[in-house]
């Protein structure tokens, strides 16, 4: 089954889908360095389905350049990814990209009638966010219109389902208005529309993550929203961090050695894998000395209390801001006990919210990406700002497999 991505990210929701048995056409995505993570990540999954992923981890051990890289991959596959926003100008150049895919596909595989089954995507969410809504311009900010937009995939490639993902702000937003105009005009397009509120914990994911999976499906097909096994987490933060080296703030190692064996957590989610035997990217930003008085403080209050640190707890002469009435919880240490809190784009500004429960300084790239679900050896390309964006940003793939898995099983039978 063939789908195609659109506001790709990362590709959380793509991996999910792609581990599901799913086949990319095409991925559109509008920051650059998220598409280079994209393409390498296409690469990983080509070099493993060759027998060749020595060659992919020559790569990520510095021993090739990304261009050395990509020489072992089809350039039919890197060209899949299309480095572009999707906008009402933009469009038809998007589809001649995506219909330049599609007449490869049926020409190596003799399909004839639209081959695209599905289709993905999670719109930017800042508009929908609940703390973003006092910066809206309700009327002429386009990010509230992009359903329209992906709207117009669903008319010119006729997907069988389509999957939306957003925060639940989405509901409420200009009191519902907007996702209510969502399913009335994907009801004229000739879908059936429904969403319901998920947590990725409930998805094996370690994070409490609640966000909205809109589901449509044509109407002539024999569907329903899928009826998801909602699992009780029993596992922790404490799992997915046991066998990583402790870092000082602002130490970086890029690849390293694990320090213990996996957790049945780790292996079991298929974040570290039983052949692997290194791991990247376990890179820590710095901290000044105020702040990390506290993140002691933080910690200890966490630890010891089972207590948030409030601002307004903080000594003065240790206050950078005056604002005592919200945002208080600023400051948050990551529960080493049970689920983390949820991770969001704004860990790429300062780690403030992501404080590490043992180490006196914030969660690493490789941590926020294993809090996410993402594999030991997924491998995210450009800075660390646009790393920790992209891991953000993203759908946990272990959640998007498991919603992947309940679509195809209904569409197959």
């Amino acid at each position: 089954m063939n789908f195609i991505d659109l506001f790709a990210g990362a590709g959380g929701l793509s991996e999910g889908f792609i581990q599901t048995g799913f086949n990319p056409v095409a991925h559109i995505e509008m920051k650059t360095e998220a598409c280079f993570t994209l393409k390498t990540r296409l690469s990983y999954h080509f070099l493993k389905r060759q027998d060749k992923l020595s060659i992919y981890e020559s790569y990520l051990k510095g021993e090739l350049n990304r261009d050395e890289l990509y020489s072992y991959i089809p350039k039919e596959l890197l060209s899949t990814v299309h480095n572009v926003a999707i906008s009402a100008q933009n469009i038809n150049d998007i589809f001649l990209k995506i219909d330049s895919q599609i007449e490869y596909l049926k020409t190596t595989t003799g399909i004839q009638d639209q081959p695209i089954d599905i289709i993905v995507g999670g719109p930017p969410c800042q508009a929908y966010s609940l703390i973003g809504r006092h910066k809206i311009n309700w009327e002429n900010d386009d990010r509230l219109h992009l359903f329209v937009l992906y709207g117009e995939f669903l008319k010119k490639y006729d997907p069988k389902v389509f999957v939306f993902e957003n925060v639940p702000g989405i509901l409420s937003a200009k009191k519902g208005l907007y996702i209510k105009n969502l399913r009335e005009y994907y009801d004229q397009l000739g879908y059936n529309v429904e969403f319901k509120v998920l947590n990725s914990e409930n998805f094996g994911v370690i994070q409490k993550r609640r966000r909205v999976i809109i589901i449509g499906w044509k109407k002539d097909l024999n569907f329903e929203y899928p009826n998801f096994e909602l699992l009780e987490n029993g596992n922790s933060i404490a799992d997915i961090f046991c066998d990583l080296p402790t870092l000082t703030p602002g130490e970086s190692v890029n690849v390293g050695k694990y320090t213990a064996p996996p957790s049945e957590y780790l292996i079991s989610s298929g974040i570290r894998t039983e052949n692997n035997n290194f791991f990247t990217q376990h890179i820590s930003r710095g901290h000044n000395e105020n702040d990390l008085k506290i993140y002691k403080m933080a910690q200890d209050k966490w630890i010891n209390e089972h207590e948030r640190l409030k601002y307004n707890d903080i000594p003065k002469e240790w206050r950078t801001q005056n604002n005592l009435k919200s945002f208080l919880d600023r400051f948050k240490v990551v529960d080493p006990y049970g689920c983390s809190h949820t991770i969001v784009a704004h860990i790429a500004k300062d780690g403030h919210y992501y404080i590490h429960p043992f180490e006196v300084r914030s969660i690493s790239i490789r941590e926020a990406a294993r809090i996410q679900s993402f594999s030991d050896n997924f491998f995210f390309e450009g800075s660390r700002t646009a790393i920790f964006t992209q891991i953000g940003n993203a759908v946990p793939p272990l959640m998007a497999q498991k919603i992947a898995f309940e679509i195809r099983n209904k569409l197959e039978n």
